[in-house]
């Protein structure tokens, strides 16, 4: 234990972390630099802020504020003590409606505020983008403004009065009037009216430099004003009063379409006589295709309000009148409206990726010029990116003239990074020249206060450091910030890692195979640090259940980094510090889909558990569980499954099985169905099977071998098409048309031998809705090619043929046993080989996959896995849901009408991978009304049978999905198509889920119903 360690420890009651984790988890923000702290302090109140910087001052020890670490320039990041806010110092202490105030702490996240002053029709102007993330603290410390600051300012146009603590340890309370100020600001200002009154730029999006001007005579003198934006380096925040301000009762968001951003630019000042809430600008390289944005290559999101939503909306339908565009759209629907700003919100995420897949970074984040010359200075921009070969593409707030953009810098290579300096170097010639500032938003930090003295001059910027002396005389406060700076082209996080890529299992089709590029796609957006779920959002219920850093989505990505980067963490793969972050990964896929720049920790966890584990022992979960297919499979062979229940109903031996397989104590053991699936399905089709070798027997084809002709007329619209030949001389057409179409139900591990009630519905749904149904083929079967090349036929010998089974290989992948589970997908591949053969074209069969977790991991995990094995990708191609299945091959069946409410949740995996459209519009067509709740169910496979996982479990099903089914009406259809989550409803809630097949298929069997008109 160091000194500076044991010394904090004895004076701070919050948490002293100087160990690995907690210094790798603050090593960066969400900007391109990185330093390693020596320790994180997690004050409880403003007396351990006091404490910590009174030690840290003894030892002469930098300490840096930080909230939620979303800052774009690297002023979250230092290499002393990392003051975190987040864990205690996060009250809302009062809100006072009347007064339109509220007090607050800086670890406070936004939208917790925004909830408690929305019941009195009030709020918090500022609202960025990370408004579910970023603390009140960051938003003071940056002068924080968000989408709409046309209508509500800056957060210092928010900000009332400010309790600090100096480095020296001196509480102040600021306020207007000099209240508050430290000796010697009151003179140094009042000496220096001249170059104040005429070094600022006018614009409303000036956050670049110290706000000294507030201090002016005719602005008020606001100390408190000043303060803000000052990124932590004059004194330490701990309280806040901010405004609030009345928010709209109703709001309607008109959409206005432009050719492109400039178009778009030049129109935006134009419209802020209408007195919009937003003028938001993005361009079509940030928008997904199937978003519904009226026709153009750039949009203007313009919200307006009123009392009523005829209001909103007149004012609205006003503006579009007013504007000059291509085609336009207005919103009122909130849902629908949400929907949109999700596009506008993920922009800080999706822009960090070019179309066509290269990585882009900020640094350039956030210049602001004034509105009017936005347009002008966009071509500028243009020019400027062009001359230097870089990209990127524009977005952000048009109405204040500030541009978002995150660039293709290559800032992995020497000539990569002097390419970088140049460009910000030209560029800040460039945002100068139009009377702009270098930052519009997210502060100066590391990337820009370099560049101040082209801004402000030499003067003014010795100006700024006078000021820094007189509130921190000794240069403690987050050093190396807004004056006195570092290079901007040192201390990138980027120049760490390794420069070869590193020997991984995965293919990483989107990072060009490289882990490090995988990793580095977390660039700290940090949506994953979200509190609560909004929708059918999930990722990610481990960190919303415990609250900590290192089990967020992010915080693993950090942790991989530096095992990477080998300077912290320092075991690699080995790392324990790593494996227990990814510990509580529920490998729910949530990130997948929900973080804006597609981190999968799922895979990089299963990556590591393999890695880790080489040539060693492995926890017994991973034999128990990880290995299920195997142990069911055997009780299959020994007929067994009624003995294996008769055990597991006995206390002492289901306790003890439960501690052999390092399986939670809490958790009941499911129990093995008395018949396999296939076993009886084997005996429901053995008299059709019987029926029908009678009829060929009759007619005297039982002893011909099925030779199949493949069309090769390119002429012939049936090509590919595969006919019955008689014999080799005649041929009978067939018309392919009065064959049902024909699927392949896959026989799941859970289906199979837990739920094979699901399994005989959805077989009696595709029935009814007119499909031919076969079972997966449990031997290979053989391709022959016909005497004369043109025909080729298949068979199969029992007696030389091994018994196999199918499997997606999920247990092997999610407890990172993926050498074992490639040879199990390859034997799947070798089993399916005929039916994955490309001479089908595209008559390969669909493979109707009823388990969604079993589904994604034959879409994703099997192709990215067998990257090397063509038929991979083919296999995860014909995989289809069974809502998919039904949409696709029997779009003319009606299911039948149940006309009952539902609730339950939809699966992570349906909502990470495979989508789940089809299964809303059957279950509409069904009339079963209702939304499914979002976040995951907390058993999550193996994850939540596992040892020292059963409360984060249970936490993460209270969260949506046992409230929703608690709040369910009498009668309503708990619907749950995953084996993980019935379990999950039956043990903690005693309620039974069922699969959606099961429901259409009771509702079958009940007869038809009078539809509704």
């Amino acid at each position: 234990m160091t000194d500076l360690e044991a010394a904090l420890r004895a004076v701070v009651r919050g948490e002293v972390g100087f160990g690995v984790t907690p210094r790798a988890l603050t090593t960066m923000d969400a900007s391109n630099y990185r330093r390693v702290p020596l320790g994180v302090v997690a004050p409880r109140d403003v007396d351990d802020v006091a404490a910590v910087l009174e030690v840290c001052r003894a030892h002469g020890v930098p300490v840096v504020p930080r909230g939620g670490g979303t800052s774009i320039a690297g002023q979250a990041t230092g290499t002393g003590v990392v003051l975190d806010f987040t864990r205690h110092m996060n009250r809302l202490v009062s809100i006072d409606p009347d007064a339109r105030t509220a007090v607050v702490q800086p670890g406070l996240v936004l939208d917790r505020l925004q909830e408690t002053a929305a019941p009195h029709g009030l709020r918090f102007g500022p609202d960025p983008s990370t408004h579910s993330r970023c603390t009140l603290g960051g938003m003071i410390g940056n002068n924080s403004c968000g989408s709409h600051s046309v209508a509500w300012g800056t957060t210092a146009d928010s900000v009332r009065e400010l309790d600090v603590v100096t480095a020296r340890g001196e509480r102040l309370r600021l306020g207007r009037g000099w209240a508050g100020a430290p000796d010697g600001l009151r003179g140094l200002v009042e000496g220096e009216l001249a170059r104040l009154r005429t070094g600022f730029p006018e614009l409303p999006r000036r956050i670049s430099g110290y706000a000294v001007d507030a201090l002016l005579p005719e602005k008020g003198v606001d100390v408190a004003r000043s303060f803000c934006g000052s990124e932590g380096t004059l004194g330490v925040l701990t309280e806040a009063v901010v405004r609030l301000v009345e928010a709209p009762r109703a709001r309607a968001l008109a959409v206005l379409a432009y050719a492109d951003e400039s178009a778009a630019a030049e129109a935006a000042a134009g419209l802020l006589p209408y007195g919009p809430l937003t003028v938001e600008g993005m361009a079509a390289d940030l928008v997904p295709p199937t978003a519904g944005l009226p026709r153009g290559g750039a949009w203007l999101f313009v919200e307006t309000g009123g009392d009523t939503e005829a209001d909103a909306r007149a004012r609205a339908e006003a503006v579009v009148r007013a504007a000059d565009v291509l085609d336009s759209l207005v919103v009122t629907d909130p849902g629908g409206q949400r929907a949109l700003w999700r596009i506008r919100e993920d922009a800080s995420g999706t822009a960090t990726r070019m179309p066509d897949g290269s990585e882009a970074w900020p640094g350039w984040e956030d210049c602001a010029v004034p509105p009017a010359r936005l347009g002008a200075y966009l071509r500028d921009f243009r020019q400027l990116l062009t001359s230097h070969g870089l990209r990127g593409t524009p977005y952000g707030h048009f109405g204040d003239g500030c541009i978002h953009v995150r660039i293709d810098f290559d800032l992995l290579s020497e000539a990569g990074v002097g390419r970088f300096r140049r460009f910000s170097e030209e560029l800040a010639d460039v945002v100068v020249a139009h009377g702009g500032s270098l930052s519009g938003e997210h502060g100066d930090g590391q990337a820009r206060a370099e560049l101040l003295p082209k801004m402000y001059g030499e003067d003014m910027v010795a100006l700024f450091e006078r000021v820094k002396g007189v509130w921190d005389p000794d240069d403690l406060l987050n050093p190396g910030m807004l004056v006195r700076p570092a290079p901007l082209d040192t201390n990138l996080r980027f120049s760490v890692l390794p420069r070869e890529p590193v020997d991984v299992a995965f293919g990483y089709p989107s990072d060009g195979g490289d882990f490090s590029a995988a990793v580095r796609r977390c660039v700290g957006v940090a949506k994953c640090r979200t509190t609560s779920v909004s929708g059918a959002s999930v990722m990610c219920p481990s960190f919303r259940a415990t609250g900590e850093e290192e089990h967020s989505t992010r915080g693993r990505a950090r942790l991989l980094h530096e095992m990477l980067a080998g300077e912290l963490v320092t075991d690699g793969w080995r790392s324990t510090e790593v494996r227990d972050a990814l510990d509580l990964c529920l490998s729910c896929k949530g990130c997948r889909s929900d973080c804006p720049v597609g981190v999968d920790m799922a895979t990089y966890k299963a990556e590591f558990l393999h890695h880790h584990y080489a040539g060693r022992r492995r926890p017994a979960a991973h034999h128990s569980m990880g290995r299920l297919p195997e142990w069911l499979r055997l009780v299959d062979r020994t007929r067994t499954a009624a003995l294996v229940n008769s055990l597991a109903s006995v206390g002492p031996l289901a306790a003890l099985a439960k501690r052999l397989g390092g399986i939670a104590p809490e958790r009941e053991l499911p129990r093995l169905a008395p018949e396999t699936f296939s076993r009886w399905w084997r005996r429901r089709t053995a008299e059709q099977s019987r029926r029908m070798l009678a009829e060929l027997k009759e007619q005297g084809r039982l002893g011909r071998r099925p030779w199949f002709r493949v069309e090769d007329d390119e002429d012939d619209e049936d090509e590919g098409m595969l006919s019955e030949g008689e014999d080799e001389d005649e041929e009978e057409e067939t018309d392919t048309d009065d064959f049902p179409p024909i699927v392949a139900l896959w026989p799941d591990t859970f289906t199979e031998y837990l739920a094979p009630d699901v399994g005989k519905a959805a077989l009696r749904v595709l029935e009814a809705a007119g499909m031919s149904v076969m079972p997966t083929p449990w031997m290979r079967w053989k391709a022959e090619e016909s005497p004369d090349g043109e025909e080729w036929g298949v068979s199969v010998n029992p007696l030389t043929s091994r018994r196999a089974r199918v499997c997606c290989g999920l247990t092997y992948i999610s407890t990172g046993q993926l050498d074992r589970a490639r040879k199990v997908l390859r034997r799947t591949l070798d089993l399916l080989d005929l039916f994955l053969d490309p001479r089908l074209g595209e008559h390969v069969p669909a493979f109707v996959v009823l388990e969604p977790s079993c589904a994604a991991a034959l879409r994703t995990d099997l192709p990215e896995l067998l990257h090397d094995d063509p038929r991979a990708a083919r296999l995860a191609a014909s995989v289809v849901t069974f809502a998919e299945a039904l949409e696709r091959y029997a779009p003319d069946w009606a299911p039948p009408a149940l006309d009952r409410p539902v609730t339950g949740q939809t699966h992570c995996h349906q909502h990470a991978v495979l989508g789940d459209g089809a299964d809303r519009r059957l279950r509409e067509a069904a009339g079963l009304t209702g939304e499914l709740a979002g976040g995951c169910c907390g058993l999550a496979g193996n994850f939540g049978f596992e040892k020292g996982h059963y409360q984060v479990s249970a936490a993460c099903a209270e969260e949506q999905l046992l409230p929703a089914v608690r709040d369910a009406a009498d009668g309503t259809v708990v619907l749950a198509d995953g084996f993980s989550c019935r379990t999950q409803l039956e043990q903690l809630a005693g309620v039974r889920g069922r699969h959606l097949a099961e429901v259409l298929a009771e509702g079958l069997e009940e007869g038809p119903k009078e539809r509704r008109p």
